[in-house]
Parts: structure tokens; C-alpha cells; sequence
């Protein structure tokens, strides 16, 4: 549900309450640009408003759309080696044009002419294929990686920018107060769309690499960016995330990540395999002479670029510019059109290195018209020095470093500092936002979107929350109410609270949580690194086995579940919690945890002593626990009262230790339970990606069966990653287990290849998760009378069991992307069929947000 959060945060922001005209005073035009004597389209052809920068392309079929809110009449079209026509529109109209270029009258000292069909495209004597190859086999040197030792300065700008805005749009009754946002307005050649920037950032960074070993550092020198008041937006967050999604643009890399997906290179090793190339001219007015290479998808559904490159004819065979875009019918979600441009300058041994690259990206509800957002990243690289390899202690401490003074810069460092220059509208939105902060009406409304997407009401020093946990039921409890909150940073930087109350109207007993949090490094408990002293009490239920990611465990929607649910333990949880995260994003965490578990509903904790039945009210461990976590280069999106990790290529490792202590403040048992996990997920270019966790335990020592390992388990409708889909709550425990589970999505590389379905933008999903277990002699209730007996059912049957006669297995395929928005899973249990109340089927759903 985070994710969901996080990308609702993004983009509905702002969107709540500029809730964009579609189609008042717009121009719209689509159509196609052909060869007036072959008929053949024609690919890449610029279309532009005559005397304006509002540009677009065709694409590779040679269509276009292009739109304006201004009042021109008149499109240009230009093309190298074909006359530049001239077409008259109307404006403030939605049109379909069809427009015919005528060649230039070119004297040819010989003319061939050939008839009949095109020839069929093929890889073979193909000099374009030829050319691409050559590039191909040069990528190492190309990209430096024979360079001892590199050194540049970095300048990067990401802009967030609303788009295609009316004159209706405006004067809306709500915008009477914030008419300064539109005083001036930029345009961006992506569409031809107006824009607003809305969220801007700066970075000035000082950079040094070397090889054998190979070593990193940035020094970050100047930073920049728009501050957001409120509790819902993390500035640092919002910073991290825009990274993610709009990360460097590396050419010569086999894979490129844009939009948390991977595209293929078009000079990736495997790049004939899945694109077309083609020779469309040759540049002779530069030194080293350029071939234009054009090319384009073999399926313009797949994760590809299309565009054109302009390759060095000097033997380097190096990318001296190339201009990317993605074709319309591409399986992304929300992307309206992307546009790369990355240009190359020379080194002083005559290899180039990447001097500027440009990204936008524009993101609207509708495909082809409204309004929306558009994103735009420009990276500058100067100063480039190559194989002058720097002392040893500049690459000690952290790998990323940031001046003192980054944020203090002046306006005049900045304007002599900047690699690109800045129009003055995008200037005043440093400005605009310090305004908006200010405004109460601003104010009550970003309120309101904490409300619907977070879930808490704003009151200050403390908001109140998670709305969706004020209502729930289940057979147990009953209606179960509940109230709480939790204090902010507008209270305290070093103390934090955190509360809430429940009450179940059929088990008549109330539920309470206090904790109190002190940091240590006077940041916000939720910000990366955490370092941090807390102590907590709980006493409240808790579903054997049930362990949710990302979701509240008392939200209302999972209190729909399938099978018997009556089983529940009452827990009193008495912790003292230190919490220490450096900045590699290695973390330790040392708990002293006291805990006392009681049966609820039909469970019962019973025993046989000299073979009589006994009955045993609560069991209580004291515990001591370190958890050991290191994730190397991971990023969150950073709120200010949560944090949530962007997944990306990158393992997460996990190791935690926890030793019982009798008879230390009641506890009953002595036992050491050792867990460690690997997650990681692993992009598999065309074909998607998969999400890999492997994971294991073993607990030493003789203890009762709640105190073994519960494998996750999950009796509600809703899919979850982590856990059994069609495992009973409490049916497996173990004292040893080994388990490893595969979530894979083919970004619908299938279903694109599918006339009718490639429309619906698809994507299909598969999974398979096993988990090996057991139990020792010495832990096994149907060994030992001593123990705590399995529950049994009304009918007196055991519904919990050990592992060690097979392992537990289950799969599923499902479809993604389901209006954008939902993933549903037929889900197969492949073993233990025998065991009461079981599915060998069932269906299950997810909210999954995607590019």
C-alpha cells in the first residue's frame, strides 16, 4: 500500500486541486507524413507551429500529434533531403491531417532504378547491421573503461513541470489566489505543451573515478532545490525518488534504467537481434566525418528506443550525439512521450566522453490529450580530465560527501556555475513554492491530501491516524474500534510519541500501544540514517503466522478473509529498542524484549503431565535480540513521517539473533533462534524482471510450539509477495527451514506480441515459492505429551503441522497492469492437499501502481 502511497504522492499532489480542463482552447493535430511519390512514411520528420519552438517527430510509422493552447495557424514540416512544406490549420480544433513531402531536386551523376516490393529486412549484408556491430565491438574503449583514472565536474537540473494548461484552467474560481504561478510560462518542445515548473533541484558535484581497484567520489559542492512545507513531502525524498525514476542515461550499458523499467540499448551486444537499423545519411561537414544511423523497434511494443545516432566514420566508431524516444504503443503506463538527447565531446587522445544529456518525459491520465506533468532531467559534464589519478585520501570516508556550505549557496554562484542556462520562469519557482507554503488556503489543502493518502489528520505537534484501522472485525474480537496518533516534527526533532487505543465489542477487552522514541542524532526517527533509543508497550492481538509488508495489520479491508479465523494469541510486548544506521546502509538493532502470549477464541495452550490434560494460561519469554541489515546503494522515497525502499538491482541482507533468558524477568525458556535472508531482484532486459528472496533458520533449544517458527501464512483475498497465498494462519511451524520464493514479471513481453491484447497494456506474471522444513525429536508435540499439543478443529482434527514429510509448494500466474492499477493471481497449492479446510485454487488480488 505504500507503493501506492508514494506514487499517489507524486503525482496527485498537486494534481487534487489543479485538476486540468482537458480540451478547452486547445489545438490538436494528428497525422501522418508520407513520401509524396513512394507513399512510404516517413520516420522522424520535424512538425512544429511555424515562428515557435513548439517541435515534435513522427514516429516510426511517420505519425504525429503536436498541440497548443496558443492561437497559431500554421504547421511546418522538414525533412533532410525533401522540400519543407507548409500546412494551414484551425485553430482551437481537434484535426487529422495527411501530409506529403516532395524530394529535393538533387543532381546525381548516376541514377539506379529498381522496382518491384521493398526487400524484406535482414541482419545479413546489412552495412548498416555492419556499422552497429563496429560500434558494438568498441563499447570498452568507447566508455573509458581503459581510462586509469577520470575526473569531472557534474551539473544536473530535474524540473517538474505542470503541462498543457488553459485559459479556462486559470481563471478557475480556485486559483484566485495563486494567479502568480501563471505569470510566465515556459514551453517544452516534448508535444508542444505549456508548462508551469512546479519542483525544481540543483546539484553541483566535483567527481572522481578510478580503476584496479575500482573507486568512487563525490563531492557534492552546491545543491539547490524547492522546499515543500508539509507533512506529506519530504524534500530529500522527493530528490531520491526523481533519481531513481529518471536515473543517468549510459548509452553504452547493455540496459538502460528509465521509469524503474530497463530498456535495451541500441548498442547493446544483443541490439540486431531486436532492433531494425538503417543508413540514412552521411554528415561531411564535421571532422571526423558522421553516419546518421537511424533505427527503430522490431516490436514497437517492447521496452525499445527508436531515434537516431551519428556514429564516427574516424575508426573510434564512437556515438558522437544520439537523440531517443519510445513509440506510442510501448507497455508504459502514463508516459504520453519521452525524448533522451545525449551529446558527446572529444577527449584529448580522440575519444569522446558524454558532455550533456537531456531527459523529458511527459506524463499524463489521457494518452493522446489534457493536461499533465512533464519531467525533465539535463545532466552537464566539465572540467573532464582523464588518467590523472588522485591521492589515496580522496577516496577515504563515505563515498558521497557533502559540502557544508552545499546549501548556502548564493544566486550569483549559481548563475556563474551553471552548465545550462535557465529561463526566467523556471527561476521563479524557487520562489513560487516559499509563496505557496505560506498561503493557508495552499495549506488546507495539501491537509487534505495527507488525509486521503496517508491517512492521518494533520493537528500539528500530533496528527491523528491511520483512518483505515479506525473500523475492523474478525470472529474474535468482533467490531473491533480503534483510535490513535502520533506526534510530529512540529513538536519535537528529539522526542517522538506514538499511541492508540482499540476496543473488540464480542471479546469485551481493551487494546493499547505507548511508545516513546528518543534520537540520538537529533534527525527525524524516520530519516535515513536512523540512530535512535526506544522503549514500548503492547498489549493487543495478533494472527499466528500473519506478517503483512507494507500494510497496516488492523486495516479494514483485511478483515475479509477466507477458511476458519478464530484463532487469535492476546499479547503483552514490553521492548527497549536501540536502532544505529550508518551511511554505507548498514544498520544494527539491539532489542530487550519482554513477552507474555495468551490464547484467544478457540485456541488453548495445553499439555499432558503423567498423561492427564493440563491446561496453561500464558507462556512468557524474555528475550535479547541484535538484527543485522546491510543494503547496499539503496534509496527510498523519504516522507517525513515514513520512508519506503525503491527496489531496485541491488541485494538487501539480513541477519538476526535472538536468545531466550530464564529466569530473567519471568521468562520461561532458554533458546537461540538464528534467521538470515537475501532479497534481491534481478532485471532480465526484454524479458522483465524477477524479485528473488531466499531464506533460512534454526532455532536451538526445546520450546513450545507458539514459539517456533509460524510460516507466513495468508487467509485474505488480497495477493501478498512475501507470504503462503493458500497456507492456513498457524498450519506449518518448524524449528529448521529453508525457503526461497520468485516473483517474475514479463512486463508483458508476451501479451505485446498479441493484436488485441497489446492495446490493454497487459503484463503477465508468474510465481513460485517453496519452503523445506522440520522439526527435531525434542520440539515435536506428537513425541513429546510434555509440550504444547497442536490445536486442534471443532472436530477434534490438528490443524498445525511440521514440515519434515515434504516441502510446502505453491505457484501462480497472474496478470499485471490491470487498468493500470490491479494485479490478480490464479494461485496453485501443490502439496498437502489432504489437510481440512484447504484450496487446492484460489484467486487473488493486489493494488500494484507501475510505470
Amino acid at each position: 500500500m505504500k507503493r501506492v502511497q508514494l506514487i499517489a504522492t507524486i503525482y496527485t499532489f498537486l494534481l487534487c486541486f489543479f485538476a486540468v480542463d482537458a480540451l478547452a482552447q486547445t489545438t490538436l493535430i494528428k497525422g501522418i507524413v508520407t513520401d509524396a511519390k513512394e507513399k512510404d512514411p516517413l520516420p522522424y520528420v520535424t512538425v512544429l507551429f511555424k515562428g515557435t519552438s513548439i517541435m515534435t517527430r513522427t514516429d516510426a510509422d511517420g505519425r504525429f500529434t503536436i498541440s497548443t493552447t496558443a492561437a497559431h495557424n500554421t504547421l511546418q514540416f522538414s525533412y533532410v533531403g525533401y522540400k519543407t512544406e507548409f500546412l494551414t490549420i484551425t485553430p482551437a480544433q481537434t484535426q487529422e491531417v495527411s501530409v506529403k513531402l516532395n524530394p529535393e531536386a538533387t543532381a546525381l551523376n548516376e541514377v539506379v532504378v529498381t522496382a518491384g516490393k521493398r526487400p524484406r529486412y535482414r541482419n545479413k549484408e546489412n552495412p548498416a547491421v555492419e556499422l552497429i556491430r563496429r560500434v558494438i565491438d568498441n563499447k570498452a574503449i568507447n566508455r573509458g573503461e581503459r581510462y586509469k583514472a577520470i575526473e569531472f565536474e557534474q551539473y544536473e537540473r530535474m524540473m517538474f513541470s505542470m503541462s498543457n494548461l488553459s485559459e479556462k484552467f486559470k481563471n478557475r474560481r480556485i486559483f484566485r489566489n495563486y494567479q502568480f504561478l501563471f505569470e510566465e510560462q515556459d514551453s517544452t518542445k516534448i508535444g508542444g505543451k505549456n508548462i508551469l515548473p512546479v519542483y525544481m533541484e540543483e546539484k553541483l558535484s566535483q567527481n572522481y573515478l578510478q580503476r584496479d581497484p575500482d573507486k568512487k567520489k563525490t563531492i557534492v559542492l552546491a545543491n539547490k532545490q524547492v522546499n515543500f512545507d508539509n507533512a506529506l513531502i519530504d524534500n530529500k525524498g522527493l530528490s531520491q525518488y526523481f533519481e531513481r525514476m529518471y536515473a543517468d542515461i549510459d548509452i553504452y550499458a547493455n540496459n538502460i534504467s528509465l521509469l524503474s523499467n530497463q530498456f535495451l540499448s541500441p548498442i547493446a551486444d544483443a541490439s540486431p537481434t531486436f532492433y531494425k537499423f538503417f543508413i540514412t545519411d552521411t554528415i561531411k561537414t564535421q571532422q571526423p566525418n558522421l553516419v546518421e544511423l537511424s533505427f527503430i523497434p522490431r516490436n514497437n511494443t517492447d521496452f525499445l528506443f527508436e531515434g537516431k545516432m551519428y556514429v564516427t566514420l574516424d575508426g573510434t566508431y564512437a556515438v558522437k550525439n544520439a537523440y531517443l524516444t519510445i513509440n506510442k504503443n510501448i507497455n508504459l503506463n502514463f508516459v504520453r512521450a519521452l525524448e533522451a538527447t545525449l551529446n558527446f565531446d572529444k577527449n584529448a587522445d580522440n575519444r569522446y566522453h558524454l558532455a550533456k544529456s537531456n531527459l523529458v518525459v511527459d506524463f499524463g491520465l489521457n494518452q493522446n490529450k489534457g493536461g499533465g506533468f512533464t519531467g525533465e532531467r539535463t545532466v552537464a559534464f566539465t572540467k573532464y580530465k582523464i588518467n590523472n589519478p588522485q591521492p589515496e585520501q580522496v577516496f577515504q570516508g563515505d563515498a558521497v560527501v557533502i559540502a557544508p556550505t552545499a546549501t548556502q549557496k548564493s544566486d550569483d554562484f549559481w548563475a556563474s556555475n551553471r552548465a545550462d542556462t535557465l529561463s526566467e520562469a523556471n527561476l521563479k519557482v524557487y520562489q513560487n513554492i516559499d509563496t505557496l507554503n505560506n498561503m493557508k488556503s495552499f495549506q488546507k489543502t495539501m491537509d487534505l491530501v495527507t488525509l486521503l493518502f496517508a491517512g492521518y489528520k494533520d493537528f500539528g505537534p500530533f496528527e491523528v491516524g491511520p483512518v483505515n484501522t479506525f473500523y475492523s472485525f474478525n470472529d474474535v474480537e468482533g467490531l473491533r474500534l480503534r483510535l490513535g496518533g502520533r506526534t510530529t516534527t512540529a513538536l519535537s526533532k528529539r522526542y517522538y510519541f506514538e499511541t492508540y487505543a482499540a476496543y473488540g465489542i464480542r471479546d469485551e477487552k481493551w487494546k493499547y500501544f505507548l511508545s516513546g522514541t528518543y534520537s540520538l542524532n537529533n534527525k527525524s526517527v524516520y530519516t535515513f540514517p536512523q540512530h535512535y533509543l526506544r522503549a514500548s508497550f503492547q498489549r493487543d492481538t495478533k494472527i499466528p503466522g500473519q506478517e503483512l509488508q507494507f500494510v497496516q495489520e488492523n486495516n479494514f479491508l483485511l478483515s475479509f478473509k477466507r477458511g476458519e479465523n478464530n484463532v487469535l494469541l492476546y499479547n503483552d510486548f514490553y521492548r527497549l529498542e536501540y536502532m544505529k544506521e550508518y551511511e554505507n546502509h548498514f544498520s544494527y538493532n539491539v532489542t530487550l524484549k519482554k513477552w507474555t502470549q495468551r490464547p484467544g477464541g478457540v485456541l488453548a495452550f495445553e499439555n499432558f503431565i503423567d498423561g492427564q490434560p493440563n491446561l496453561v494460561n500464558n507462556i512468557t519469554t524474555s528475550e535479547i535480540g541484535v538484527a543485522l541489515r546491510y543494503a547496499p546503494n539503496e534509496k527510498f522515497y523519504q516522507g517525513k513521517l515514513y520512508r519506503t525502499p525503491i527496489i531496485d538491482k541491488y541485494p538487501v541482507f539480513n541477519l538476526r539473533y535472538a536468545a531466550g533468558l530464564k529466569d530473567v524477568l519471568a521468562g520461561d525458556y532458554n533458546y537461540h533462534n538464528i534467521n538470515a535472508s537475501v532479497e534481491k531482484r534481478f532485471y532480465l532486459s526484454q524479458l522483465g524482471f524477477s524479485d528473488v528472496t531466499v531464506e533460512g533458520g534454526y532455532i536451538f533449544g526445546k520450546v513450545p510450539y507458539p514459539l517456533l517458527t509460524i510460516h507466513r501464512a495468508n487467509q485474505t483475498y488480497a495477493f501478498q509477495l512475501r507470504s503462503y497465498n493458500l497456507m492456513n494462519f498457524m498450519e506449518f511451524v518448524s524449528d529448521r527451514y529453508a525457503s526461497f520464493n520468485i516473483d517474475h514479471n514479463f512486463n508483458g513481453f508476451f501479451f505485446n506480441k498479441v493484436p488485441l491484447l497489446k492495446k490493454l497494456k497487459l503484463r503477465e506474471i508468474a510465481s513460485f515459492k517453496i519452503i523445506y522444513g522440520g522439526l527435531r525429536e525434542e520440539n515435536n508435540p506428537n513425541r513429546d505429551a510434555s509440550l504444547l499439543q497442536f490445536p486442534v478443529n471443532a472436530q477434534g482434527v490438528k490443524t498445525t503441522y511440521s514440515l519434515n514429510r515434504e516441502p510446502y509448494m505453491e505457484g501462480s500466474l497472474g496478470i499485471g497492469n490491470i487498468f493500470k492499477l490491479f494485479r490478480v493471481d490464479v494461485v496453485k497449492r501443490f502439496s498437502y492437499l489432504e489437510h481440512p479446510v484447504v484450496s487446492e485454487y484460489g484467486i487473488r488480488a493486489m493494488v500494484k501502481f507501475d510505470f
